[in-house]
């Protein structure tokens, strides 16, 4: 039994490049509220934050950037090289990162939690979970991704992994292995299938879809869509895009979806996702026939009710210039045109550097005035 009364909470680990966070996602899809443990140790040692001042007292001054942060990259370096300089820097952070999580589980609305956490089993916090679950790879999948999606150096990535703790003890600690190299779609039938083991009354039926002419609706979608979306997509983008459905189920791995419906018939959508307690909107698909203000009044308000439920602080909406251009629609939705210096906070700051695409305009709305991990 958990910690929490009331929640069934699931602990997710596994090493580096192992595919953790594709998993979270998952079953946050699935209903389950998600805390990714490593961002919130990035939030507890930002300028300001209590775990900053310990660990330059310890380090020195030289993991500072020319912005008097933390790089987390000098750090990691030199964590990773010496076992010592490790465990003081869990021994700093980990202690701020389960005080975060206990807010966060305590707050949420869910009855189900996921924290994602790569130290889970190394620290006290898998004692509170109800459930462990383990995602599993390769070695030669690990080193590809660091590689490719991380930019690491072939020895780099090796060394990282390396400076790990041993996976196949993972596995056995694991009341739930989910083999996470291959595609999404063996992953996904992985990750429900035990959801229902867990939830057997997970609803399977067909999406409704209200069927009164010309009204606007929105739905999120389900990964059973995919084939739709990617449809949708390729041609409200004139083939810029050209996706299949495995390259929307792939991405159902990083984001969802909300779907606009006029009546019964798919007219839009956009996709978002919520990370570090940060919403973040970069598609944005509507038919040229569909009024704009109405369609992102609808759209909009399902993707804030839903993070607000994630408890997310603020809306960024990454949107090419034609869009941004409708300053009266967004203004009486509550958005501004910021820059990412704009915005204050480092981490939504943060949050805006690494969504940011190029060529687009960012859109900025506070959701909740209380931020959330304020008091830590």
């Amino acid at each position: 039994m958990s910690a929490w009364p009331g929640k069934y909470v699931i602990g997710l680990t596994g090493n580096i490049a192992m595919g953790k966070s594709v998993v979270r996602k998952m079953l946050e899809h699935l209903g389950a509220y998600g805390i990714d443990a490593d961002a919130l140790s990035h939030r507890a040692i930002a300028k300001g934050a209590p775990g900053y001042k310990p660990i330059i007292e310890y380090f020195g001054q030289w993991i500072l950037d020319e912005n008097e942060q933390i790089d987390r990259a000098r750090l990691g370096r030199l964590a990773f090289a010496a076992p010592s300089a490790m465990e003081r820097l869990e021994a700093i952070i980990h202690p701020l990162v389960r005080q975060a999580v206990d807010v966060l589980v305590k707050r949420s609305g869910q009855p189900v939690i996921v924290i994602e956490a790569i130290k889970l089993l190394e620290g006290d916090l898998h004692k509170s979970c109800d459930a462990i679950w383990v995602t599993n790879a390769s070695r030669e999948t690990q080193l590809q991704r660091l590689v490719e999606k991380r930019g690491m150096l072939p020895e780099e990535a090796k060394a990282r992994i390396e400076a790990q703790s041993e996976q196949g003890g993972k596995v056995r600690a694991a009341d739930v292995v989910i083999q996470n190299d291959l595609s999404f779609e063996v992953s996904w039938r992985q990750v429900s299938t035990a959801w229902k083991g867990i939830f057997p009354t997970e609803d399977t039926g067909p999406v409704v879809i209200a069927a009164e002419t010309g009204k606007l609706s929105a739905q999120r979608a389900r990964p059973r869509q995919a084939a739709e979306i990617a449809a949708l997509i390729t041609r409200l983008s004139n083939g810029q895009q050209s996706l299949s459905a495995e390259d929307v189920m792939a991405a159902f791995g990083e984001k969802a979806f909300m779907l606009l419906y006029r009546g019964s018939k798919l007219a839009g959508l956009v996709g978002w996702q919520v990370e570090n307690l940060i919403t973040r909107t970069a598609d944005f698909y509507l038919e040229p026939a569909i009024p704009f203000g109405e369609a992102a009044h609808v759209l909009m308000a399902e993707v804030e009710s839903a993070s607000m439920e994630l408890q997310s602080e603020a809306s960024l909406l990454f949107l090419p210039k034609e869009m941004a251009e409708h300053e009266k629609v967004w203004q009486a939705l509550g958005y501004e045109t910021r820059t990412i210096e704009g915005l204050g906070v480092r981490a939504w700051q943060e949050a805006a550097r690494d969504s940011k695409i190029k060529g687009t305009v960012m859109l900025f709305k506070q959701l909740r005035v209380d931020r959330v991990l304020r008091p830590i």
